[in-house]
């Protein structure tokens, strides 16, 4: 959590690393309203000719093409997650370094939080489906009918909960 909590707007971009599928949202938060930048998903192809290395790549490339065209000053990533088999928390580990790795090469500090907190956060429990996620996500900006993937809102959730426990922070130091 950075030092330097305080009221002035802050703008935070959220992930959701996966291997296929690595879900980003921005959201700026002024005066405690929570605002919608931008986000989306990025794809890539698995198996094939594609080599693994190429897919890291390719979501490095967007990340930090993200990253410079919208500035957020902080950058906030979700925890990696028991997967079905060591294989696919191993390419899951390594999405979210590329994520991580990233942030930092374009100076953006990030934190992590676990899944179970970014539902608790949003949802009111820990064991939230996808779907009560992208609800709450979506009332939460006020935006309404977006279908966007999963992935994607569970990114914009991220975001929201990092600017939560933010919040929190500020009112800890009073």
């Amino acid at each position: 959590m950075p030092a330097s909590v305080s009221h002035a707007p802050v703008t935070v971009m959220g992930i959701d690393p996966g291997s296929q599928r690595t879900g980003w949202g921005i959201v700026r938060e002024v005066s405690g309203v929570l605002h919608l930048v931008d986000c989306g998903i990025i794809r890539t192809t698995a198996g094939g000719d594609t080599a693994f290395s190429q897919r890291l790549a390719c979501i490095y490339r967007e990340l930090v093409a993200v990253l410079r065209r919208c500035s957020p000053a902080e950058a906030a990533i979700e925890q990696v997650f028991t997967a079905r088999n060591a294989a696919s928390a191993l390419k899951l580990g390594q999405a979210r370094g590329v994520a991580v790795a990233a942030c930092a090469a374009c100076g953006i500090p990030v934190s992590d939080y676990e899944p179970t907190l970014i539902k608790k956060t949003l949802v009111g429990t820990g064991r939230a489906e996808k779907e009560q996620v992208a609800f709450m996500v979506r009332r939460l900006l006020n935006v309404r009918g977006e279908g966007w993937a999963l992935d994607t809102s569970d990114a914009l959730g991220v975001a929201i909960c990092h600017l939560t426990m933010r919040r929190f922070a500020l009112l800890q130091q009073r």
